[in-house]
């Protein structure tokens, strides 16, 4: 796909993996949807994109709420009248073990990193099957093949993501709509900045900048596969987990297991660990790690 004039919509795009594709995308000359619960942070990175000459619109929206969405979806619809790539990117995680997370918390994680997913994929779907050409990019996470203690409920939400990826692909076979989740592994964004966290050195060796995910997203725009995993040597650890899971599981779940142990768990005060991360503003990274 040729990005000059086209419209991308991106969630979770004041920071991280979203900024960077914003600006990768404008590189390319297409026009840019910005997505996140801050204005005045989206309005910075709209600034960095003013020197390449293209259409913008800074959307002020919680991608948990179904109702904003909706009206997400009207105003970017009223300007461009199309859309051609929904980038899924909006997520984030809080890091502790089940029994030291609300249901609350829980909660929150699902409904922004999966259901939010869900909500715009609804919303703008029916305008790319009108169109009958469109590209949905769903950042998920390595996290999304192996269930890591420390971060179960985020897990959950990238499994669910690749699971309704996956099926959705099916049922838009012969048209000209697509579905490509972009999996990285730990990417250097504030994504980690949540005070769950605090205790774990914040990035491995093997890390990835954002600017290196998001040359991975403008990629899956013109890829032909269900997945695309970020650095693509990972993919055979993905693979020897399904095909040899009693080896590996008990090796991943060990190590990590050693690392929780050692941490007291964050609990949230405000029993809503969303309100903390700013989720939609916040990247979509993987726990190595969206």
């Amino acid at each position: 796909m040729k990005f000059k004039n086209k419209v991308v919509v991106i969630t979770g795009a004041s920071s991280g993996i979203g900024e960077a594709s914003a600006i990768e995308f404008a590189k390319n000359g297409a026009n840019i949807v910005l997505v996140g619960r801050k204005k005045s942070k989206l309005i910075d990175v709209e600034k960095k994109l003013s020197k390449y000459k293209i259409s913008t619109l800074c959307c002020e929206c919680d991608v948990s709420q179904k109702t904003q969405v909706k009206e997400l979806s009207n105003q970017v619809l009223d300007k461009f009248g199309r859309i051609d790539i929904l980038v899924n990117n909006a997520g984030f995680a809080i890091y502790g073990p089940v029994s030291d997370q609300s249901i609350e918390e829980i909660e929150s994680q699902m409904h922004t990193n999966y259901f939010g997913m869900i909500y715009c994929t609804k919303n703008f779907l029916p305008k790319m099957l009108e169109q009958n050409s469109g590209h949905i990019i769903n950042v998920a996470s390595v996290a999304a093949s192996f269930g890591l203690p420390g971060i179960a409920p985020y897990c959950a939400s990238k499994f669910a993501m690749l699971g309704f990826s996956e099926g959705l692909r099916h049922e838009l076979k012969g048209t000209n709509v697509k579905v490509t989740i972009v999996s990285p592994i730990m990417v250097r964004t504030n994504f980690f900045d949540h005070p769950s966290f605090s205790s774990m050195p914040k990035y491995s060796p093997a890390s990835l900048s954002a600017k290196t995910v998001a040359k991975a997203v403008l990629r899956a725009t013109n890829s032909s596969r269900l997945e695309i995993i970020v650095p693509s040597v990972v993919r055979g650890a993905v693979w020897a987990k399904h095909t040899f899971p009693f080896i590996v599981n008990p090796i991943i779940g060990s190590a990590i297991r050693k690392r929780l142990s050692s941490k007291t768990s964050y609990s949230s005060s405000s029993g809503d660990g969303a309100s903390a991360l700013e989720p939609t503003s916040k990247s979509s990274s993987s726990f190595n790690s969206n």
